[in-house]
């Protein structure tokens, strides 16, 4: 019995699993694929926009260096949240081409979580702005 072309599973790459110091430099190198193609996301670009503007607000307001820690801490976070938003607009966007109730669902949440973060860091930096103007 034969089966045609159509029939057939995909070839597969082989993939080989790193370990050790390898394993190391490979992970390294998956993170900055990762961070040229968020840098593709006008949404990231923005965030380290803000990122710029904000650490250029604090070192002139004269913010301790636990208070740019924390900065720094928070648009982390903010640019790890909007990497899983990109990554889960591009799963349902390739899972689920058509408008669905549970695709339009992920992409929303996504987009709640970066929302709740950029809250966060704009209440912060409010914070350290008007202690360091009117308290300290």
């Amino acid at each position: 019995m034969t089966r045609n072309d159509e029939n057939q599973e995909p070839a597969r790459e082989t993939f080989e699993k790193k370990t050790g110091v390898a394993h190391l430099f490979a992970a390294g190198q998956y993170s900055m694929q990762g961070f040229r193609r968020l840098v593709q996301e006008s949404a990231f670009r923005h965030e380290l926009l803000a990122l710029g503007a904000g650490l250029v607000l604090f070192a002139i307001i004269g913010a301790s260096l636990v208070e740019f820690l924390g900065f720094v801490v928070l648009m982390a976070i903010l640019f790890s949240i909007e990497a899983l938003n990109t990554a889960i607009e591009e799963l349902v966007d390739r899972i689920s081409p058509e408008i669905s109730t549970v695709g339009r669902n992920a992409k929303d949440l996504g987009s709640f979580a970066v929302f709740c973060l950029l809250v966060a860091n704009g209440l912060y930096v409010t914070y350290v702005v008007i202690f360091r103007a009117f308290i300290d």
